[in-house]
Formats: structure tokens, C-alpha cells, sequence
């Protein structure tokens, strides 16, 4: 059996919770608890109330999320680099 594709959204950040946790509103208006993926949390990324983040939803659980980047106001995102 395949792998089942991830959904992508965009929300922002309204809470933080514990145990590194975040209560965020995606753009359709639904509220999910979201965590922070695993290079976000290697790398120090914070992540406060307010940012605008992006999540990636299983289609078996709609009501959780990992959040796999933050946006940065005025900074539009890195193009991919090639190799070098």
C-alpha cells in the first residue's frame, strides 16, 4: 500500500502551548494543535504567536499538524539551490 499524500496549508500561530505545542488557525477558519517538525527544532527556530506558518496535515487526522516553516515578514521565501 502507497504512502498517502500530505496535505499543505497556511495558518497562524494564536497560542503557544507546552511541551513545544502551538494552537493555530489555518487560513479556512478551522483550529488544529500543531508541533514543530524536527529540523525546525535542530535549528532553533523560533516560533511565537502571531507568525505565519506553514503545516503539513495527515488526511487521517485533520485536527493535528506539523509545522514545517515560518514565514518572515518582508522576506520572500529561498528559492531551492541546485547543485553545487
Amino acid at each position: 500500500m502507497a504512502k498517502e499524500e500530505l496535505l499543505e496549508m497556511n495558518g497562524t500561530v494564536n497560542e503557544v502551548l507546552p511541551d513545544s505545542r502551538y494552537l493555530v488557525t489555518l487560513e479556512n477558519g478551522h483550529n488544529i494543535v500543531a508541533y514543530t517538525a524536527g529540523k525546525m527544532r535542530k535549528h532553533h527556530i523560533r516560533i511565537i504567536a502571531g507568525d505565519k506558518v506553514s503545516l503539513e496535515l495527515s488526511p487521517y487526522d485533520l485536527s493535528k499538524g506539523r509545522i514545517t516553516f515560518r514565514h518572515i515578514e518582508g522576506r520572500a521565501p529561498m528559492a531551492p539551490r541546485g547543485n553545487r
